[in-house]
């Protein structure tokens, strides 16, 4: 039986191999060219698979995570604002606050780069196979209270399955519906009992939660479960998003 490359390219899309399909004549070219034993190359064949998979696998995480930003920390303006707390950002980069089930709470001005920060760790979890969601707070309850019962429990359910919950600019508006503190205590209080990790940023003062919510009570429910085991840091100094705009204002009188 003599059986073609083409042959074998049709066999892998059955199987659906795509890692194997698209890098086979690559490898048996290069094996060729080196006499390459063969377990050496079908070691190769494999790894390109199992790449191909795990590529795959990120991308579906990043696409249900919520983020619209592949940021790193990498890309970080540390050298702006020297006093923010770098070291301990790199901590929560490195992920083992998940492992712990610990949590981030990130408190400071606007535009000091809390977002960015909590953007990163949470791509970072993605490009390392974890489930991820990001919520921008207020988008989310708004959206949240306006949506069916059934549509309610399908995205609490994916927010409590995830293995990080980031909670970005909580607490952005003074205001938050009337529902939303109750979804809030539910969502930190049910990841506390199974160890899942959260990030909350957000511009206000923990002692000013209370006021927010509406309901001290509520408020120091959610800050007990939520600052036990929490890696707290503090984002002080002047806003990037003011920077920007005076770059960009600069530049356009500049060329006018």
């Amino acid at each position: 039986m003599n059986t073609t490359l083409p042959d074998i390219e049709r066999a892998l899309r059955l199987l659906r191999l795509s890692g194997v399909r698209d890098t086979l004549e690559t490898r048996v070219l290069q094996a060729q060219g080196t006499q390459q034993p063969f377990l050496e190359t079908f070691a190769l064949i494999l790894q390109d698979e199992l790449d191909r998979r795990q590529s795959r696998l990120i991308e579906r995480r990043y696409q249900q995570s919520g983020l619209e930003e592949k940021l790193t920390l990498a890309e970080f303006d540390w050298s702006f604002n020297p006093k923010i707390p770098r070291q301990a950002c790199f901590q929560l980069n490195a992920l083992k606050f998940m492992a712990a089930g610990e949590n981030g709470l990130i408190i400071g001005k606007p535009g000091t780069g809390k977002s960015h920060v909590a953007k990163a760790v949470a791509y970072q979890a993605v490009l390392q196979g974890h489930k991820v969601q990001y919520l921008e707070t207020d988008d989310f309850f708004n959206r949240y209270a306006l949506s069916a019962a059934e549509q309610r429990q399908t995205r609490v359910r994916a927010i409590l399955e995830a293995d990080l919950l980031v909670l970005d600019d909580l607490f952005l508006a003074r205001s938050i519906p009337d529902e939303a503190g109750a979804l809030l205590q539910t969502l930190v209080h049910q990841r506390y009992k199974l160890r899942r990790s959260i990030i909350v940023t957000s511009n206000r003062v923990v002692q000013d939660w209370g006021a927010y919510l509406g309901d001290k009570t509520m408020s120091t429910t959610i800050l007990d479960r939520l600052m036990h085991h929490c890696h707290q840091l503090e984002f002080n100094g002047r806003s990037y998003r003011l920077k920007e705009a005076a770059e960009a204002l600069a530049q356009k009188t500049k060329e006018e």
